[in-house]
């Protein structure tokens, strides 16, 4: 057995693209080496700024022999009159065997000529160097760039090739127009610490040979220890580091032998928001932020005047390292306090004027437009929801004012900063807490995981904006595509769903849709004919997902609460976002106890007969619709007391939309309508008598329609 070593020495890598290429090497290259038939112990992929490489431990020094059945032309075209035709001949000589080793067997299709070809193992070092140039061209990225005059796209140049098999050389070239890179053993260490070629004598010594020039390529090991060294840091100061896991992330891949350095910055940018203060540290500087160590409220973040940058030089010049990232801070940080001064100079109120020259979409016109939208929405919110009189006053002016930072300084500098410094602001010049709560919370979610608006201000204002750039976006037929979504229109829709099933908002989607493109469409009445049934259909589909796929209930039982193309199901689950939620969490509750199969067959065997019946879907109540005349048999009798005993059940479900009694009266009169069907008195529902045939009829579809007030149970699967 064997260990192969492959590295690729490059410029500077961009740190996104190093942890891809971790990804998807990781991926490619053992799929490729099973396709090849080398087995291998294992496959480590590591990854610096300057270098992308793999070490493949337990390779056979070649390919196992086999046999391989090869399928070639029919037989019809291979053999005329049991001679071989010029076809056979030719898929002979392709094969490299005689034509007396041809077989033909039957199939399908026809009888074919087949081949039992034995294939004797290629050297694992012959492989290896048809692959290694797959391996490079299969890595995909953004900004990958052609360099010298050749056709090699990689994101950086590539500048060396270290191709080992154990401890022999295994030739590489890579032509790249007149650029020939040929491969060796000779990586390079770190530009500072070890700046000389360093020679690798065995694949194996990899890692380690690599460490002694201060290169850590195991990005693991480097993010550790970039973990370990911010903590160690901030304690020095008395703090805390708070480390941010995409800052870690991208911070590991842009350097090789990581340094923490602690920088300060003056204690008079401590009175900056620190949102402000992290958001210039993380986002625009990639530092750490340090906090008190000590407990404080919840709610509240305390920073001290420190910063903890990692270093990519020489440890012995941390200070002047240092002090070089203080400069940088300190200007930034000046910036953001002269912003955040001007910014508090006047009211918030006073920016709205300013958002006419900021654009919501070329067609839809400015931000202010957008605004004015969300106000009237948020009233259609507010009067459904029936909040008081003072939330609806706080919804009101958060809806006007939600936007109003869009246009101040300090959030035209840092854009990330939206809704943050509008809720500053607000709470700056006197505005109620609860209006400059709702102005941060009506950005969430901010993506997937973030968190929710709490406050009912915060929850209406939020339902507001995203159902006017949904109903705007769609009114425009600008619709979402599998592989663009650039309005980020399924987030909106799923955040609408998740806002009102979290905060349990008895919402009336239907009709609040039907508002807003009412409104929208005296403005744009000739922009998309199909707006409402879209939009009902886009909501349907994002609810049928999350049900899946965050509330973790079955496929069938959502199908079930929705409905197959069932246009009373649809609307009314779009009239009821809590009643679809908690409909599909109890039938799944009850497959979970075992509820739903004592109920399961009785009441899924009356769907599917009923309807080949006459009767309509709203129909409970059996005394006007079941004759008792017409029984012939004790079973028709005890079936039709069983469904008026469970009308009532029925009708308090429906108005407490508590499912509970119902499943239990259901669960009571499964036995019953299973005589009915199989027992001693069993009838035949199908009989030659129309009138008792349809009066049998009327029994199961009444059973069928009050079943209905849970779930189509036509739609679920037998467990």
């Amino acid at each position: 057995m064997t260990t192969f070593l492959l590295e690729i020495g490059t410029e500077e890598l961009p740190a996104s693209f190093v942890s891809e290429a971790i990804q998807q090497w990781q991926q490619i290259i053992p799929t490729i080496l099973t396709e090849a038939y080398l087995t291998n112990n294992s496959v480590n992929i590591y990854a610096t700024p300057r270098r992308l490489a793999v070490v493949i431990e337990g390779l056979p020094t070649q390919q196992p022999d086999r046999e391989e059945e090869i399928k070639g032309p029919p037989a019809k075209a291979a053999f005329k009159d049991g001679k071989p035709t010029k076809a056979a001949e030719g898929f002979a000589r392709k094969q490299e065997i005689e034509l007396n080793d041809l077989e033909i067997r039957p199939t399908e299709k026809g009888d074919f000529v087949f081949v039992n070809k034995k294939i004797k193992g290629k050297q694992t070092t012959e492989i290896l160097t048809e692959l290694i140039p797959e391996w490079i061209n299969k890595l995909e990225g953004k900004r990958f760039m052609r360099w010298a005059d050749g056709d090699i796209r990689f994101p950086r140049p590539i500048r060396w090739l270290v191709t080992l098999l154990d401890g022999e050389i295994l030739p590489i070239k890579l032509e790249n127009g007149s650029e020939i890179i040929t491969s060796d053993r000779f990586s390079y260490g770190h530009r500072v610490l070890h700046p000389k070629p360093i020679e690798i004598s065995q694949a194996k010594d990899y890692v380690e040979a690599l460490r002694k020039a201060y290169i850590e390529v195991d990005s693991q090991q480097r993010m550790s220890k970039i973990e370990e060294q911010v903590q160690t840091a901030a304690k020095k100061v008395k703090g805390k580091a708070e480390i941010p896991a995409e800052l870690l992330a991208e911070v590991t891949n842009l350097v090789e032998y990581p340094t923490a350095v602690v920088g300060n910055f003056d204690e008079e940018f401590l009175i900056l928001p620190p949102e402000v203060t992290k958001t210039v540290m993380v986002s625009h500087q990639r530092y750490f932020p340090v906090l008190k160590s000590t407990k404080t409220a919840k709610s509240k973040v305390e920073l001290l005047p420190y910063f903890i940058t990692i270093s990519n030089g020489n440890p012995d010049k941390s200070e002047i390292i240092a002090k070089g990232n203080e400069r940088v801070i300190r200007a930034r940080l000046a910036d953001g306090q002269f912003f955040y001064k001007a910014d508090l100079a006047k009211p918030l109120e006073s920016y709205l004027p300013a958002l006419e020259t900021v654009t919501f979409q070329a067609k839809l016109g400015s931000m202010r437009k957008k605004v004015e939208r969300i106000v009237n929405i948020a009233k259609l919110i507010a009067t459904q929801l029936q909040v008081s009189t003072e939330e609806q006053q706080n919804i009101e002016r958060a809806a006007l004012l939600c936007k109003a930072d869009l246009v101040t300084q300090m959030v035209f500098e840092f854009p990330e900063l939206q809704g943050i410094m509008g809720e500053k602001y607000a709470r700056a010049c006197g505005e109620t807490e609860a209006v400059a709560t709702a102005i941060f919370e009506h950005y969430l979610p901010r993506g997937a995981g973030d968190i929710l608006p709490e406050s009912i201000s915060g929850q209406v204002v939020s339902l507001a904006d995203k159902l006017d750039t949904l109903v705007s976006i769609f009114g425009l037929g600008m619709l979402p595509t599998g592989s663009g979504d650039p309005f980020a229109l399924r987030r909106a829709a799923n955040a609408v769903v998740n806002i009102t099933w979290e905060a349990d908002l008895g919402l009336n989607l239907h009709q609040l849709l039907e508002q807003i493109v009412g409104e929208f469409t005296k403005i744009y009445p000739q922009k998309n004919s199909d707006l409402l049934p879209q939009l009902y259909d886009f909501f349907l589909q994002r609810i049928r997902t999350l049900l899946q796929e965050e509330k973790n209930i079955d496929y069938d039982l959502v199908n079930a609460v929705l409905g197959d193309k069932d246009p009373e199901y649809t609307e009314r689950a779009l009239k009821d976002l809590l009643d679809v939620r908690n409909r599909g969490i109890f039938l799944q509750n009850i497959r979970q106890n075992g509820m739903l199969d004592k109920i399961y067959e009785t009441v899924n065997r009356s769907t599917r007969l009923a309807a080949q019946g006459e009767l309509d879907l709203v129909q409970f109540v059996p005394e006007k619709l079941v004759d008792s005349k017409l029984f012939k048999s004790d079973s028709e009798s005890a079936f039709y007391q069983g469904l008026i005993d469970l009308v009532p059940q029925t009708e308090i479900s429906q108005k407490t939309r508590n499912y509970q009694q119902l499943v239990d009266a259901l669960a009571k009169i499964a036995p019953t309508v299973s005589n009915f069907f199989d027992g001693p008195e069993s009838v035949l529902v199908m009989d030659p008598d129309p009138k008792i045939k349809q009066n049998r009829l009327n029994l199961l579809g009444l059973l069928r329609n009050n079943a209905r007030v849970l779930a189509d149970f036509g739609q679920i699967v037998k467990s």
